[in-house]
């Protein structure tokens, strides 16, 4: 097994932050040269002059500053126009498809855990893949599947014995009301008879994490930030995780966006940037890169508070060996090309950014993983396959 950040050989890891309920992609790489969005958003939008550019035509909203330092220090890919065909507008299915890979049905295979199993067939390590947050997200669980899913790092070790296992039975309990009404009681209830509370058993193996992590990075107060930290604890201490997920909620802003918006942005760029700092520090940062993903954009026009569900989102992957730049193509916002009247047209599918992570940064075959085939970016200019 590799120790990640102490041995000569490296694996590869990949950190994956979900950015819950839709996170306005025009509002953070904002078309600030185009008068049809602020035609279209005469009351959400980012002003003009206080846009941070990055080319003629596209620039990064103020308060993601720090994304912005990233890119400049080429540490970023932005991925443009993310979606699939006829785009779903719910939260819950929209997240299922983006879980699972599968628009057209519903699966009971995330698309982590098939990454999981693959990296781990005998699930030898209950660590390969670690969820940092409540419950278990669909994307990691599969049958047969182990994943760590823990909470809260600094106190997990100091729980007794009757206390660690109410916290598991919590976890396991939010898992089965978030998708119980998706793929049914039964399926659930097969997912945890299979794997149960071994599905978390290996937060056991974290409790002297937090002892054996010394740094000088002062994270923020957020919950991102502290979820970041803790996968820089787990990573730097050399117990063969390489898949990490975690999330970052808040972004479903239907209304106070001007005033939520800029928050969620500082907090999540803030907690990216001190986490990459933070590997560096620990030489511990070549074999790290991070996908942060929606689950859909939002609606062209504002709505006078905020901005509805839409399509045409954004990702960004981050690490030490990204080209960073622009990815794939900005989708038009001229009126004559928007989707259903209100909305931007994807330009490039969700699958075939999961599959540029898999094949490229992780080394794994991605066809049955997304379930198909899909157009690819080419973000990194090395991995640890060309190192």
């Amino acid at each position: 097994m590799s120790s990640n950040g102490h041995s000569e050989k490296k694996d590869p890891v990949l950190v994956i932050v979900q950015l819950t309920g839709g996170n306005d992609f025009m509002n953070t790489l904002v078309p600030y040269n185009q008068g049809e969005y602020y035609d279209a958003r005469p009351l959400v939008n980012v002003p003009q002059d206080e846009v941070m550019p990055i080319s003629d035509e596209l620039g990064f909203n103020p308060a993601a500053e720090r994304l912005k330092k990233m890119y400049d220090n080429d540490d970023v890919a932005v991925i443009q126009g993310i979606g699939y065909p006829n785009s779903s507008r719910s939260h819950f299915r929209g997240m299922d498809i983006l879980h699972t890979c599968e628009p057209d049905r519903i699966s009971t295979e995330g698309w982590v855990a098939k990454l999981i199993q693959r990296l781990d067939p005998q699930s030898e390590n209950p660590l390969t893949g670690v969820n940092i947050g409540r419950g278990l997200p669909r994307a990691m669980a599969a049958p047969g599947v182990t994943a760590t899913s823990v909470g809260d790092l600094d106190n997990y070790g100091l729980m007794p014995d009757i206390q660690a296992e109410e916290d598991r039975n919590r976890d396991l309990e939010i898992f089965k009301r978030m998708y119980t009404p998706a793929i049914g009681a039964g399926m659930v209830m097969d997912y945890l008879r299979q794997t149960g509370i071994d599905s978390l058993a290996g937060a056991d193996m974290l409790a002297t994490v937090p002892g054996g992590y010394e740094s000088t990075v002062e994270y923020g107060a957020s919950p991102i930030a502290k979820a970041l930290r803790d996968v820089a604890r787990i990573h730097t201490a050399g117990l063969g995780a390489r898949v990490f997920y975690t999330n970052h909620i808040g972004y479903d802003t239907h209304s106070h966006q001007p005033p939520v918006h800029p928050g969620l942005l500082r907090d999540v760029t803030g907690a990216l940037d001190d986490f990459l700092t933070d590997l560096r520090e620990h030489d511990a940062a070549e074999e790290v890169s991070v996908l942060v993903f929606t689950e859909f954009g939002r609606r062209m026009k504002d709505n006078g508070s905020g901005t509805d569900h839409g399509s045409g989102g954004g990702a960004f992957i981050i690490g030490e060996h990204v080209k960073g730049g622009l990815y794939a193509e900005y989708p038009s916002i001229k009126p004559k090309d928007w989707l259903n009247g209100e909305d931007l047209q994807h330009k490039i599918d969700f699958r075939g950014i999961y599959g540029t992570m898999l094949e490229q940064w992780m080394g794994v075959e991605p066809e049955e993983i997304v379930v198909g085939e899909f157009e690819q970016v080419q973000p990194f200019e090395r991995t640890m396959f060309s190192s």
